[in-house]
Formats: structure tokens, sequence, C-alpha cells
């Protein structure tokens, strides 16, 4: 597929999308898209008088989708490859019969790659908008996805409990819907406002829907038999916890994420967060967060905020090692340049200060991994998030040091982004080489935007340059990733 056909691709989905306006101008959308990829349903659940009417009432909601991924390298163009996702999705939601009612959520991708040949490792960002292991074994550039279905109880005051595969949204998972499917979790979810200024989630999820994959996996097995689509492979995953490394340690390969947090807000203007995981005898963590807004008129404001993060060693260690590449499995003492290769209790803190005046939103950022382990996150959402997280920046090995400096003009809540949402950005992350990191500088900026006449349609532009500044043994090039994105929400 070369690279006019696919402009062509992404220029036809954008004029279905125009052809197909449902709403008036001035109504507000069904469903918005924020731009961390969290959609918000202006549709709210109907009431039922009967289990007939519970479907009769149903509201459907539909997206269109285009999402473009053009990654260059500077010293080695021959690894350059352009990729694309078209297709979409349906929501199903009933209206609320005797506190149940349910959802769910049908998803198609088909990817376009600019080599038939190219390995779904070489295609960096745009890997899925297919299923990758179909796309490894036969060729198939299809991706069918049942990605939400699930039932929900909310006859508990100010609470609501959601079984079956959901989106889950918390310090550790999140749907991180940034290519064309989201990632959800078979689980059981329990969320309560009952505490006054307090939200309080617990969750217990079995398995997880990953973006590029139609089947579930564990949420930390690396590989599972001989069905590599039925492995967590996600970027940051522990590569040392091995179905064939857990089997020989007596541990569980089925074993559940298991999650529990509180926000506080009882104190004006302070932030309070507290969040925890555990898989079961293998790694855990948990982190505590203040922030503390400081107002100096209607337009102005400063907020300094503090993280801190422990990282539990249950097993894990032993299993795979301190490094999430898995090198480091079966070896103890210092090795690799980790102080102790067989363990995973780790640290972490971070700091930020975030001024605001108007629209206008400047965050310095700061985070530490001790020189330790690396952290096991590879459920979609960062620990550095907030602070020093980038796009595709993964900053939370042992003994790296970022530093972020960030700015955001006309964020809002609602979704929808009639004044171009931009961001800009510069990391600069120090890196341990004698555990074959590499230390970078990256620059970043985002624009979203929603057609004013069209707020259904929305579009988003990202690019990010990776300058190399330190690298190991083995060499790493300068790169750039770019990303061209439509979304019609109806």
């Amino acid at each position: 597929m070369n690279s006019s056909k696919m402009a062509t691709i992404s220029l036809a989905a954008v004029l279905l999308c125009m052809s197909t306006q449902l709403s008036a101008q001035d109504d507000a959308p069904k469903q918005a898209l924020k731009t961390n990829y969290q959609l918000i349903y202006n549709v709210k659940p109907k009431q039922a008088d009967s289990f007939g009417d519970m479907f009769k009432k149903g509201d459907f909601f539909g997206r269109l989708r285009s999402n473009t991924f053009l990654f260059n390298w500077a010293n080695n163009t021959s690894k350059d490859t352009l990729s694309s996702g078209l297709g979409g999705s349906l929501v199903y939601q009933s209206a609320v019969y005797n506190d149940f009612d349910v959802r769910l959520g049908l998803y198609y991708s088909h990817g376009f790659v600019d080599n038939a040949s190219s390995s779904v490792a070489n295609l960096k960002g745009g890997a899925d908008t297919l299923n990758k292991y179909d796309y490894n074994q036969n060729g198939s550039q299809d991706l069918y996805a049942l990605s939400q279905a699930y039932v929900r109880y909310s006859g508990i005051s100010k609470s609501d409990i959601i079984v079956g595969r959901q989106l889950v949204e918390t310090f550790f998972t999140a749907s991180n819907d940034t290519k064309m499917i989201p990632e959800t979790f078979d689980g059981i979810v329990f969320n309560s406002k009952s505490i006054p200024n307090t939200k309080i989630r617990v969750a217990y999820l079995a398995d997880e829907k990953m973006r590029g994959h139609s089947n579930t996996n564990s949420p930390l097995v690396y590989k599972s038999g001989s069905t590599t689509d039925t492995i967590n492979d996600d970027t940051a995953m522990h590569k040392g916890l091995t179905y064939t490394n857990l089997m020989a340690h007596g541990k569980s390969t089925a074993a559940p994420l298991i999650i529990a947090e509180a926000h506080n807000r009882s104190v004006k203007n302070l932030k309070l967060d507290a969040s925890g995981y555990s898989v079961p005898e293998l790694v855990g963590q948990g982190m505590i967060e203040a922030n503390y807004k400081i107002p100096f008129n209607n337009d102005l404001s400063i907020t300094p905020g503090f993280r801190y993060l422990h990282q539990f060693d249950e097993g894990a260690g032993k299993v795979g090692g301190a490094a999430l590449t898995g090198s480091l499995a079966g070896h103890t003492g210092d090795y690799g340049g980790y102080k102790k290769a067989d363990s995973l209790e780790s640290n972490m803190i971070a700091a930020r200060l975030v001024t605001k005046y108007k629209k206008l939103q400047v965050n310095l950022g700061y985070s530490n991994v001790f020189d330790e382990a690396d952290l096991v996150n590879p459920w979609r959402a960062f620990p550095t998030s907030g602070y020093t997280r980038s796009m595709a920046r993964y900053n939370w090995y042992a003994d790296s040091r970022s530093y972020r400096i960030q700015m955001t003009l006309n964020k809002n809540k609602t979704g929808v982004y009639k004044d171009p949402y931009i961001e800009l950005s510069a990391l600069h992350t120090d890196n341990d080489a004698a555990k074959g990191l590499y230390s970078e500088n990256y620059y970043y900026a985002g624009i979203t935007q929603n057609f004013p006449s069209m707020p259904e349609l929305q579009w988003r532009f990202r690019i990010g340059y990776d300058d190399v500044l330190k690298t190991p043994t083995t060499t790493v090039d300068d790169n750039l990733d770019t990303r061209l994105e439509f979304n019609y929400l109806f």
C-alpha cells in the first residue's frame, strides 16, 4: 500500500464523516472525545418501566475513525514505516431497569501498511491498527474485537458495581485509546461516592483485551504456550515473566490484577490520591499523591504536586529479574548494572509545579526512579503521567531521571475543542547506559480541534522527535514519530 493510496483512504474517511452529519450545528454532540482519549457520553441512560423497554429505550453510539502513523529514522531510512487504520465502533447502551443496565461495544479496524513484508515490530505506533498475531501468521490486516460487554448494578446508594468486559480508568490501568480500539478488562469494578468528598474504586481484573489483539490474556504473562495472541506484549511488559518461567517457579499463569484507590477533596484546593495494585505472588505497587492549588485571582493559580510510588516484590523478581527486558532472569547479585538482579523492590518520586493563567497552563515536572529495579506497569497507564510522560516515552527504568516542561492552551473538560487545543513539551531523560539504556531529549507538539460548524468531527495531529544523546554498546538512531487522526462521533 503506497503513500498516495493511504492518503486517499484517510481523505475518504473524512469526506464520509462530513457527508453524514447527524446533529444540528448548535446541538451538543451525542458523545465527545477528550484529549486523553476518554469518551464523554452526553446522552445518559434512560429509565425503563419493563424488561422489554430496557432494550427498546437503549441508545447507540457510533464512531468512524482514521488514524495514520509515519515513523522515520535519521540514519536508516530503510526501516521507515507508514501505516494506517480505518474503522470504527458501535456501542449499545441499554436503559436502566430495576437498577440494572447493560453495555455492548463492537470495534473494527483494517490496517494498511506500505510494505506487506514489514514485521509488526517495525510498525511502531501503527502496529495496533491490526491484529498483530493474525498479521504475523497469515498477513491478515483485519482486527475485530468485542471490547465492551458488561452488566451494571446501581441500586447501592452513590455506588455501582460493573461486571464484565469494560474500560477501567485507574492510576494503573487506562483505555489509552490512541490507536483504533481501547484497552479493556474482564472483571468486577466497584465505584462509590458514599464517603463525603471521596471517590473509591476497587477492581478485580481477571483478564485484559489489549489494543492489537482480538483475544484476552492474563494481565502479567509474556508468553503463553504457542498462541501469541494471548500474551501481554505491551512495550512496558516485563518480558522475564514468561509462561515457562512462571511455571518453573510454581507461580500462577492466571493471576488477576487487583486495584484499590481513593481520591479525596475534603480540604479546599487540596487533592489527595492513593492507589495500589497487586498481582498475587508476583508484584504490587502503592502510590500516594498530593496537589495543592494556590489561587491568586480568578485568572492565575499555581499548583505544586508530589507523587511517591513504592514497588513491592512479591515473587516476580526471582522469576524474571529486575529488568523489564527479562535479561536478568536466573541471575543474582550485581549484574547488568542492577544492584540486585533478582529483586523488583523499587521506589519512584516525582514533583511538579503547574502554573495556570486563563487558558494557558505550564507544567514543570521531574521524576526519579531509584537505582533499584524497573517499574512494572504494562496496562497503558503510566507512573510518570502528568509529570514527565510524553508520547511513546517510557521513563520508569531503574536509575532514570527525567525533566519536562509542558505548555497547553485551551484545555477543557467537555471534549469539544472549537478553539484548538495545543500542547508543546520538551523532555530530557538521563538513563543508565550500564543497563543498556540511552539518554535522550524528546520534543513533542500536538493539536486537537473539533470543526466549529460540526462538533462531531474532530482531528488531531501529533508529532514527536527523539534526539538521542548517549547510547550503550548498540547505536540508536534519532527518529520522528508523526500521527494524523480523524474521529467522527454520532
